[in-house]
C-alpha cells in the first residue's frame, strides 16, 4: 500500500542543542535504513519549512504505524497521512 505522509517537526527550544543533535542523527540512520529496505520510497523537503513529503511502501496501516512511532523525532511531529491509490490515467 502506497501512502503520502508529510512531517512537520516542531523541536522545543527547551531541548537541550546536544540531544537535538543526537535525535536528528538517530533520524537520519532510521529513515535511511527504511529507505533500504524499500519501505520510504521517496522524501522531499519543503522548502523554508523544517518539514518533509514522504512516499511510504508498506503493507498496510498498522505497518506505517508501527514505523512512524518509532521515528525518534516522532514526539515532536506533526504528521499526515494520505493513502494513495493509482490513477488511471497514469502511465506508470
Amino acid at each position: 500500500m502506497l501512502f503520502l505522509v508529510r512531517m512537520d517537526v516542531r523541536i522545543p527550544h527547551s531541548v537541550p542543542p546536544e540531544q537535538a543533535d543526537a535525535l536528528k542523527a538517530a533520524e537520519k540512520a532510521y529513515s535511511q535504513d527504511l529507505q533500504r529496505q524499500g519501505k520510504w520510497q521517496q522524501i522531499y523537503r519543503v522548502v523554508g519549512e523544517y518539514a518533509n513529503y514522504s512516499i511510504f511502501d508498506v503493507t498496510d496501516n498498522d505497518e506505517l504505524h508501527a514505523l512512524l512511532s518509532a521515528l525518534p523525532l516522532y514526539p515532536y511531529m506533526d504528521i499526515h497521512v494520505t493513502p494513495l491509490a493509482r490513477h488511471p490515467s497514469a502511465i506508470r
